[in-house]
């Protein structure tokens, strides 16, 4: 019998830590990385992204095919993203295989701090700079989607310990 996929889900809210951490949890436990900001910036490569609202829709789009191309991996996946929590915990539930959450934590004003400091440095349809402040860090994304699965929070205002967040996952898993 084949092992069943894993997919390890590292959430949280904007400049939280997710997109640092989720590539070495990828690299440790062998599995794919799937970023939603990956996905959305190879599609506002070549798709016209007027304003915000453009953008948004651009993210769901995003997130949809994170989620299709994660679920067709036989071996699971890494998947990192903001995710909203009331519209993802049904579409992370249908995944075929176990789901493990890792939510990166930090306080606001060090997450605001870390998203002030990249803005200019991201594809223009992300519009950083335009966002309003209650869309970043809102309960929907600034809490774990925590439908069920074992979950870990990590404090990403300082070092995280991978070698931990992996032994959690292992152990979840087995």
């Amino acid at each position: 019998m084949a092992p069943k996929a894993v997919y390890v889900v590292v959430s949280g809210p904007p400049a939280s830590g997710k997109s640092t951490l989720a590539p070495f949890l990828a690299s440790e436990l062998g599995l794919p990385l799937l970023a939603k900001d990956t996905i959305k910036d190879a599609l506002m490569s070549v798709l016209r992204v007027p304003d915000v609202e453009a953008s948004r829709q651009l993210g769901r789009g995003a997130v949809a095919a994170m989620l299709a191309v994660a679920a067709e991996s036989s071996i699971g996946a890494v998947i990192e993203s903001n995710f909203y929590r009331s519209v993802a915990a049904q579409s992370l539930r249908e995944l075929p295989g176990q789901v493990v959450e890792v939510f990166c934590r930090c306080p606001k004003a060090i997450a605001l701090e870390r998203y002030r400091a990249r803005s200019g440095s991201r594809h223009a349809g992300h519009f950083d700079d335009d966002r309003d402040i209650d869309e970043l860090w809102n309960d929907e994304v600034a809490e774990p989607v925590a439908a069920g699965w074992p979950l870990l929070e990590v404090n990403s205002a300082q070092p995280v310990d991978v070698a931990g967040v992996v032994a959690f996952v292992r152990d979840a898993v087995l």
